[in-house]
């Protein structure tokens, strides 16, 4: 009787977290699409308005560092709220509260913890394959250098001068190129190269984050990818009133993954094969 008490109990507790998590999501999609009506219907805020008074103008995430080096979020990038992680962004990248507490509770989901109540430290989401990924535009991968809070300037200097948009900034075909150039690169070198379809998709995002948070524009990405910190003066190129919601985000997103012709010409899939025969003949020569 007692065991059946506890299963039954159990079993009430998940459908409820799973109830209140659909819900949750439901609720939030739903303030999304009425943010996203009122950008629509609204016009956006004047330069120089975008974000409140006193906000500027270490991890694998230059977005989250740039934060921490402004003391947006704590200095030291440790022992940080998963709401002021959503607040920072928010306010300072002028992303919706929709989008921000999408991504902060995605971040609190993906390191198991809840993200009303518990805290992180900006290394936590370098575990490889949680949040952090192969085929970065700002990172070597992980396989080659786990230290992913070393910036990755070689890498970070040939996407500033691949724009091919007025003044040489970035476009999303550029992006489409760069990450496409770059899964294949990655394929071609990395013996445990791995990019499952939502990792993917995080690069992709970051990317878009480039075209759209800064405008594609190579002088003030020069100084975030390069040094992680924001240029004087800056403000998010994002000027909605509500802010960017999920749904223009991830619109986005998907039309720079859908546009990576990497993906279906078989270039990555060859890049597997050019990599294998290399380590076979490696071996044959060891063993020669």
């Amino acid at each position: 009787m007692v065991a059946l008490v506890i299963a039954f109990r159990r079993i009430l507790r998940e459908l409820v977290s799973g109830i209140k998590t659909v819900l949750t999501l439901v609720l939030t999609l739903f303030l999304d699409l009425l943010f996203a009506a009122y950008n629509l219907l609204t016009p956006d805020r004047p330069a120089g308005r975008v974000v409140p008074q006193g906000h500027p103008g270490r991890c694998s995430c230059p977005a989250l560092n740039a934060l921490a080096n402004h003391g947006v979020l704590p200095r030291d990038g440790k022992s940080i709220k998963f709401t002021e992680v959503t607040d920072a962004v928010c306010r300072v990248y002028n992303l919706s509260p929709t989008l921000s507490f999408l991504l902060g509770d995605f971040i609190a989901g993906s390191l198991v913890r809840n993200f009303r109540t518990d805290r992180l430290d900006l290394a936590d989401i370098d575990v490889h394959n949680c949040i952090e990924h192969d085929a970065s535009l700002t990172r070597v991968d992980h396989f080659h250098d786990p230290d992913q809070d070393k910036i990755a300037h070689e890498g970070i200097d040939g996407v500033l001068a691949s724009g091919t948009g007025p003044g040489g900034n970035l476009t999303p075909p550029d992006i489409a190129r760069l990450l496409g150039k770059r899964r294949v690169e990655a394929k071609t070198r990395n013996p445990k190269f791995s990019l499952a379809l939502i990792h993917k998709l995080f690069g992709s995002a970051n990317g878009t984050m480039l075209l759209t948070i800064f405008g594609g524009r190579v002088d003030d990405l020069r100084s975030f990818l390069g040094e992680e910190r924001l240029p004087d003066g800056w403000e998010s190129r994002i000027r909605h009133r509500m802010g960017m919601t999920a749904f223009e985000f991830n619109f986005k997103v998907f039309s720079v993954e859908l546009s990576i012709k990497e993906e279906v010409d078989d270039s990555i899939a060859r890049a597997g094969q050019e990599r294998y025969l290399r380590a076979g003949e490696a071996e044959s020569r060891k063993n020669a």
